[in-house]
């Protein structure tokens, strides 16, 4: 069985997602949309 990669991402792309999620501009399911990650892990 071949085992999936996991994504990493850099500390600045986690700022930049964090700070629009604190904002509140829009929702976490649009930010997740927009950068590819999970609401989740957005939300977190």
């Amino acid at each position: 069985m071949s085992q999936r990669q996991r994504k990493t991402f850099s500390s600045d792309f986690k700022a930049r997602v964090a700070l629009e999620a604190i904002h509140g501009v829009k929702t976490l399911n649009e930010i997740g949309q927009e950068y590819g990650v999970h609401p989740v892990q957005v939300g977190k």
